[in-house]
């Protein structure tokens, strides 16, 4: 096993706590995503005029298409059409019913508390060279959410389904993302091991699914262990169609849970590139709402700071470089605001409709799920988002 140098104090650290899945978190350290890369490569090879139809075929199933493709193309998509033995669609209900009844926090959670910690890790670092948020960041993170939202439609991760599509749309950008920094001289792979690798993938779902659940209901969302199961269940097959292998895929909530815990230890503390990309995620938040006003922008910054603080707590919001700011009262606020809201969406309908920091907050997700751009598969040509054709 060869350890990243980034992750040689991390790990010794996290062998004390658990030894085995240390030692397997650095090994997928090293590890990408075998199929879609090969598939990339032999993409690589076509003109980009050939190429995209390709994909768009074995997306749309495109049975004639298909027939006249290369032989590599089936190759890659024929196996996602079978599920694995442990899918069963109908445990995905329950999780897409509580995904619906709170989705006025998921966002806000999402934004606030996830996918903050993840950009605590190296994770950032491809974010960061590839200018992913820094070049048309607003429209990446609206086909992020338009992905959350068509995961949990009914039938989004049958075959025929967006979340379906969409989920193998990622697994191949991924893959192309991954060329791309393997190829450029700003990545260190003898520092950082492989860029998108299968460990930051494996953190990433624990992270969309388990941690996710625990800042839902810290901003007042109620599911049943049903439900919660059934959350697990959505993102545990959407991270086996985004191609992270099974070894570091999670079996259930507590494994990911344990996941992340280990794999936290094993990354190094936040550097620059974590701070810039937290910060301008929170900073993001309102774009995503048309807010305008410089004034009204600052305001609401600060708002989502404080939550996304009380979140993830003071010592990685220090790590991150977050404005000082308290934490005493702050979720117990939120949740009393989402009661009332609840409670004026039923019975004061027009107090309910009042705009202030937080109905801004929990709208995200209805104001900022719909690409005009709709699904594409077009993919990235350059590895500095602002130099790469439109995608």
């Amino acid at each position: 096993m060869r350890i990243p140098t980034d992750y040689a104090a991390g790990y010794a650290e996290a062998r004390l706590v658990d030894a085995e899945m240390a030692r397997n978190y650095i090994v997928h350290t090293r590890v990408g995503d075998p199929a879609a890369d090969a598939f990339i490569e032999r993409i690589h090879e076509m003109p980009t005029d050939r190429a995209l139809p390709l994909v768009t075929a074995g997306m749309d199933r495109d049975e004639e298409a298909l027939r006249r493709a290369p032989s590599f193309v089936r190759e890659f998509f024929d196996p996602m059409d079978t599920p694995p033995d442990w899918v069963d669609q109908a445990d995905f209900l329950p999780g897409v019913r509580m995904f619906h009844r709170n989705s006025p926090v998921v966002l806000a959670s999402m934004l606030a508390g996830t996918l903050v910690e993840g950009f605590s890790t190296n994770i950032a670092k491809s974010f960061f060279i590839t200018g992913r948020l820094r070049d048309q960041g607003v429209r990446r993170l609206k086909q992020n959410n338009r992905h959350m939202v068509e995961i949990f439609m009914p039938g989004g991760l049958e075959r025929e389904g967006d979340g379906w599509k969409l989920s193998v749309r990622i697994r191949i950008l991924h893959a192309q993302i991954r060329s791309l920094l393997a190829n450029s001289d700003d990545w260190d792979e003898e520092a950082w091991g492989l860029p998108l690798s299968a460990a930051h993938l494996g953190f990433a779902i624990v992270a969309f699914s388990a941690r996710l659940l625990k800042h839902m209901k810290n901003l007042g969302a109620v599911y049943t262990e049903q439900e919660r199961a059934g959350f697990m269940a959505v993102w545990r097959y959407t991270g086996n169609l985004m191609g992270i292998p099974d070894s570091i895929l999670y079996t259930d909530e507590e494994e990911a849970l344990r996941v992340f815990e280990i794999g936290r230890l094993c990354e190094p503390e936040p550097d620059f590139e974590s701070i810039a990309m937290a910060n301008a995620l929170i900073n993001s938040g309102p774009l995503l709402v048309d807010m305008t006003d410089p004034k009204v922008r600052q305001n609401f910054a600060s708002y989502v700071f404080r939550v996304s603080r009380a979140l993830i707590g003071r010592t990685l919001s220090d790590q991150l470089n977050y404005p000082a700011t308290p934490l005493v009262g702050v979720l117990p606020w939120f949740r009393m605001q989402r009661r009332y809201q609840r409670f004026a969406a039923r019975y004061l309908k027009p107090l309910a409709k009042q705009n202030n920091n937080f109905t801004a907050f929990t709208s995200l997700l209805q104001v900022s799920v719909f690409d005009e751009a709709g699904i594409s598969y077009r993919l990235p040509d350059h590895v500095y988002a602002e130099e790469s054709s439109r995608w």
